[in-house]
């Protein structure tokens, strides 16, 4: 009995130490879930640009978030376009270089890229027959052109339930397209200035 009781009194402060120790739980976090491939990588809306009176959709990142390709849907009311307008885009954006401006602030000076975009309702279209097929030279429901911009990052918080950096941008973008290229080759007399077949979008962007 005595030994059984000097071994208690070797052994308590051990296990007291033990329990006082919290437990390591560093090896059973759950690491940052990995993004679905499927899942797009941002939200974005915007106004302007010749891709409606306002447009949303949403994109995807690449190649170390340089590239972005962007699909929106946008709407123009019929009292700005003589019918209701809706528009289907596909945008691609390069950046090659972004700035450091402060710890959470971002800015990327350059942006380009180009752009695909379908009109529905445009007046007039799609009623059979009324003009020969050749009457227009150029389709009056699709435009492609290219894109110039700028960027401002917000380095928000990381979500808490996946881990994942979250960016909060605001953007513009100048761009034209192939029939107001086209018009200002075709007026080089003068007729027609270079900043007639500009457009100017403006718009914001989100991790999600």
């Amino acid at each position: 009995m005595k030994r059984f009781f000097l071994l208690a009194v070797l052994l308590l402060p051990g296990v007291a130490a033990h329990a006082a120790t919290p437990p390591d739980t560093s090896a059973a976090a759950v690491p940052p879930a990995p993004r679905k491939w499927w899942r797009p990588a941002h939200l974005l809306l915007q106004t302007g640009g010749g891709l409606g009176q306002v447009a949303a959709g949403a994109g995807y990142a690449l190649a170390k978030n340089r590239l972005e390709t962007d699909v929106l849907f946008g709407y123009v009311p019929r009292k700005y376009a003589g019918s209701t307008l809706s528009l289907a885009s596909l945008k691609v954006m390069y950046s090659p270089f972004r700035l450091q401006v402060a710890p959470k602030v971002q800015v990327l000076p350059l942006t380009v890229g180009a752009y695909a975009s379908y009109t529905h309702g445009i007046a007039n279209d799609g009623v059979r027959g009324q003009y020969p097929k050749d009457y227009y030279w150029f389709s009056v429901d699709t435009r492609v052109g290219p894109l110039l911009g700028g960027r401002v990052t917000y380095l928000a918080p990381p979500l808490a339930a996946t881990g994942q950096p979250r960016r909060v941008s605001a953007y513009y973008e100048l761009g034209t397209n192939d029939l107001y290229i086209a018009s200002f080759f075709g007026n080089l007399n003068g007729g027609l200035g270079f900043g007639k077949i500009l457009t100017l979008a403006l718009g914001v962007k989100a991790d999600f």
